[in-house]
């Protein structure tokens, strides 16, 4: 029978060390604090005098705080995965450690000292069992650590079911708040009244979208002279007007060969679409092939194209603030179930919208990446 302190000298020299992950607790846990911080704000901007303002910024901080809560999440359960593999892979290793252990507390001082070889054997005893216990105890602090660790990060996953859905509510009555707010908005300026039958008769005759934005400038009526500011200054640095991921770039073939001279970003489902900067909308609603389209115009020869919209907010000829909401991505909120699931298998479909931008100089599409600033988006 092997003696415990040679089983423990065997156990130190022969295993390998558990691996030295980083912990990713602290960051789901500062994740989930700056969605319940976005939370909070939610019910402060419908209290807000500038209302559509508040709502349009808290409810693009929930989608970003959502956005980092599932990555702070998808970590832990991946860490949370990787250790548990760890532990039931070294399950025997690990009960021998604890069995030396157990086997050595156990012990009386003066059993400790008695060796069957003398004392010579003793002091030999004496020597290996000083050099073993602080290794031991060592590995032992290690064990300790990495099973408060899965507890901790099981722990933030049962946890944040309760905060998504505190989220989920609270963004759905933010979006529905500020629906009503835009509806009821009656202080924006306006350049030009639509001519609705010009403009039945221009999409009815158009069959490209260059066709249709060519005839844009017929379908408006006591349009004010002039244009708004030149934004040239921040050409390659205005915000996309969606968080998502690029899906597929300026011109890039699609799985079928088919190319658009534009982008096509992957959303989440009621994702918000704002305004990258101040604009005059020219259009707004279906259009060919493209779904919902909202068309905005910077300034005089410029045209932002968004297309693949569900909801659309405001009217022709009306001047908005950089910004402000023009409409919601489509499908629907998963659910809190859903959620968690795709956070612990590691899925990527939580994007399933896609919304296409396309911008004009002249009539002319150029790539988005000239205007936009595309690098590390979501």
């Amino acid at each position: 029978m092997i003696r415990p302190l040679a089983l423990a000298a065997m156990l130190l020299t022969a295993a390998p060390a558990f691996s030295q992950a980083a912990d990713p607790a602290q960051g789901a846990t500062a994740a989930a604090k700056d969605l319940d911080r976005a939370i909070a704000a939610m019910d402060a901007a419908k209290s807000s005098s500038d209302r559509i303002k508040a709502l349009t910024q808290t409810i693009r901080a929930y989608e970003a705080g959502l956005t980092a809560m599932r990555e702070g999440l998808r970590q832990a359960s991946i860490r949370e995965q990787t250790l548990s593999r760890e532990l039931q892979a070294r399950e025997t290793e690990i009960a021998q450690l604890l069995g030396v252990l157990q086997s050595i507390g156990d012990q009386t001082s003066p059993g400790l000292l008695l060796h069957p070889d003398g004392p010579m054997g003793t002091a030999r005893a004496g020597m290996i069992l000083s050099d073993v216990t602080p290794a031991l105890n060592t590995r032992a602090a290690e064990l300790r650590g990495k099973l408060e660790e899965v507890t901790t990060l099981r722990q933030l996953q049962d946890n944040a079911a309760d905060t998504l859905q505190t989220g989920l509510q609270a963004v759905q009555d933010a979006r529905a708040t500020l629906s009503k707010a835009v509806a009821d908005r009656t202080d924006l300026p306006r350049r030009f009244t639509a001519d609705p039958v010009k403009t039945a008769l221009l999409i009815a005759s158009s069959e490209t979208l260059q066709g249709f934005a060519s005839g844009l400038s017929e379908i408006a009526q006591n349009e004010a002279p002039g244009s708004l500011p030149d934004i040239a200054f921040r050409k390659g640095a205005l915000p996309l007007p969606v968080q998502g991921r690029i899906l597929r770039g300026y011109v890039e073939p699609d799985a079928a060969g088919i190319t658009r001279p534009g982008l096509i970003i992957a959303t989440r489902p009621r994702a918000l679409v704002t305004t990258p900067a101040a604009a005059t909308i020219r259009y707004r609603g279906p259009l060919l092939d493209y779904g919902n389209v909202m068309i905005l115009e910077p300034q005089a020869g410029l045209l932002f194209i968004l297309a693949g919209l569900d909801t659309v907010y405001g009217e022709p000829g009306q001047v908005l603030p950089s910004g402000a909401p023009v409409g919601l991505m489509g499908g629907s909120d998963p659910g809190i179930g859903e959620i968690l699931s795709q956070v612990g298998d590691g899925a990527g479909t939580d994007r399933t919208e896609t919304l296409y931008i396309e911008t004009r100089e002249m009539n002319a599409p150029v790539n988005p990446a000239n205007w936009f600033h595309i690098d590390g988006q979501d």
